[in-house]
């Protein structure tokens, strides 16, 4: 992508009213922006982490044998009645009456949703186990919307729901799913803390949290630190619950079992906050500059930086030479082909926080040299221009 020809609206100073740092680099990278209070557009590049994170989330649980599916988020308010939820949740829920006079609600979770529609298709015991799972937008009436994309009235969120036969088989899903959210909150860089937790309005009889601390945290842990146990504020990323037959029997989700007996599903279920996990990487990898973007997450895998070129100059064409190879390998690319001041591009550069930067500038090319900077660790490297390619894909 030709940053000319992009959508990433930096700003230089920091925003009005922000207070987590996470909020403050969201908006200044120009990731996202609030329309009102707890609602935001993803911007451009905000998007791009968006679809990254969510694309290391399905695959591991596709990995861990979960399917994917779509739900609605208008959901009629008789569903939610089958398990009391209505008033449970009635504080949080948008809820209003439609054009046929219905009651509806645009949905905070999506329990009550799954569970009517395996109802309808899993009758024998033959059909199970069966694990499905959506990423979806959910909607909650927050009264205190706080830090940015951290708690918002309009969020994105990873559920995934197992249904089994007996307990044992809720103990087998539940365990896929505890290992699933290690290797994701691994592949993105978060050190998650993993706690048993109160179940609350969810239900059921047992519960982890996966926390991060991190100073925009609402809840408590307790972390190792030089030897001596000491609390910190974190921020929940995931929750997993082995449900029970809580939803199965309010809402009469049964099947048949080999000797013909009529018995309730047993459900788990498993969710992570997807836009809650962007705003933990953010709070977990940044400097003073901004951004620094574990690999896996990066809007782009390179930047090509080009200083002081115009469309014909040696620079500009081994620049583009660069974000053509680099397609090639199968690397996103942005290419800062920008007619701006190697201050702001730099400065920019560092904000939005792309893994590795390929800075060509007239000095280092006259002697044949390009210079390659690591983002995280902040090394640079001068080498040869030929080597440039070949180097870059085996340091990704």
């Amino acid at each position: 992508m030709k940053w000319s020809n992009y959508f990433i609206p930096t700003l230089k100073e920091e925003p009005v009213g922000t207070e987590a740092v996470s909020h403050k680099l969201l908006l200044r990278a120009g990731l996202v922006q609030m329309l009102t209070s707890g609602v935001y557009t993803y911007l451009p590049l905000g998007l791009r982490v968006l679809e990254r994170v969510q694309n290391i989330i399905r695959d591991e649980m596709n990995t861990a044998g979960a399917i994917e599916l779509l739900m609605p988020s208008l959901h009629p308010i008789e569903l939610w009645k089958q398990t009391g939820r209505d008033q449970v949740l009635k504080d949080i829920m948008y809820k209003f009456q439609d054009n046929r006079g219905r009651v509806m609600c645009l949905g905070p979770t999506h329990e009550e949703v799954i569970t009517d529609l395996v109802k309808n298709f899993v009758q024998s015991y033959r059909q199970l186990p069966v694990t499905l799972y959506q990423i979806q937008t959910k909607f909650r009436d927050e009264i205190r919307t706080r830090f940015g994309i951290v708690r918002a009235c309009e969020f994105i969120m990873k559920d995934a729901y197992s249904f089994d036969r007996d307990v044992e088989g809720l103990k087998k899903n539940y365990e896929l799913m505890y290992d699933a959210y290690k290797r994701i909150f691994n592949r993105l860089e978060l050190p998650v803390i993993i706690t048993k937790a109160d179940s609350g309005a969810m239900g059921g009889d047992l519960s982890h949290e996966f926390m991060v601390p991190a100073p925009i945290g609402e809840d408590e842990v307790e972390i190792e630190v030089n030897g001596k146990m000491q609390k910190q504020v974190a921020i929940e990323l995931g929750h997993i619950f082995q449900l029970g037959t809580k939803y199965s029997q309010a809402q009469q989700a049964n099947f048949v079992d080999e000797d013909g007996k009529i018995k309730p599903i047993i459900m788990g279920c498993y969710g992570i906050g997807v836009s809650r996990v962007i705003a933990a990487i953010i709070e977990m990898h940044n400097d003073a500059k901004g951004i620094i973007w574990p690999k896996e997450a990066a809007p782009f895998d390179v930047e090509v930086l080009p200083i002081k070129a115009d469309d014909t100059s040696e620079i500009m064409e081994l620049a583009q030479k660069y974000y053509t190879e680099f397609k090639k390998a199968g690397l996103e690319v942005l290419l800062d082909d920008r007619d701006e001041s190697a201050g702001r591009k730099f400065n920019d550069a560092d904000l939005i926080g792309i893994p590795l930067r390929i800075t060509i500038g007239k000095r280092n090319l006259t002697e044949g040299k390009i210079e390659v900077k690591a983002r995280k660790s902040k090394e640079v490297i001068l080498m040869d221009k030929n080597k440039c390619i070949d180097s870059v894909l085996n340091m990704r």
